[in-house]
């Protein structure tokens, strides 16, 4: 049984997103006592302050699956040298009003995966940035600045050979930091 519901939240909507696949493929090198559960941005309003009294369902749904989650996994594209919008968009949604922020103190990691030889290293540092603002402690190290190589996916969709042992240690980090964040 899942002791440790993570919500998952993939900053691309493309259908064969290599952020998307990363998601799938980081969940496999999980233990089993950890369940991934991605969370749908595509349907949420733009943010308009206008609305913070009466959210509209799919914000509701977003911050109680945030709400309910153990910690929090983010992986995101890199889109003119930050995050994209959508995942911005959900970001804000979920902080307001003011001073009810549903991200607040949940552990959270980072990656992301891109064509690019820097992989997304500058949307990862921009939403690192107001995940710190947002009083989401965030794992630091190890990083994982991802380069879509034709050998990162396996054909069954799991993280290659050549990467495994990279991204596996990255996910006994995370592993670590999620249940130092959440045990007493």
């Amino acid at each position: 049984m899942s002791k440790y519901t993570i919500a998952v939240f993939v900053g691309s909507l493309r259908r064969d997103s290599f952020n998307r696949k990363l998601a799938h493929a980081m969940a496999i090198l999980a233990p089993a006592d950890f369940t991934f559960e991605q969370s749908q941005i595509d349907d949420l309003p733009l943010y308009n302050q206008d609305d913070d009294d009466e959210p509209s369902a799919s914000v509701l749904r977003l911050k109680g699956e945030i709400k309910k989650a153990h910690g929090l996994l983010f992986i995101t594209p890199e889109y003119n040298r930050s995050m994209p919008g959508v995942l911005k968009n959900a970001i804000d949604h979920a902080s307001r009003p003011y001073g009810q922020s549903a991200w607040a103190s949940k552990p959270a990691g980072v990656l992301g995966v891109s064509v690019g030889a820097v992989g997304t290293a500058l949307a990862q540092q921009h939403l690192r940035n107001v995940l710190a603002y947002l009083n989401v402690p965030t794992l630091g190290q190890p990083e994982a600045f991802i380069q879509a190589k034709d050998d990162l996916f396996d054909t069954s969709g799991r993280i290659g050979e050549g990467t495994r042992s990279f991204m596996q240690g990255w996910m006994d980090h995370y592993v670590e930091w999620i249940k130092q964040h959440t045990e007493k």
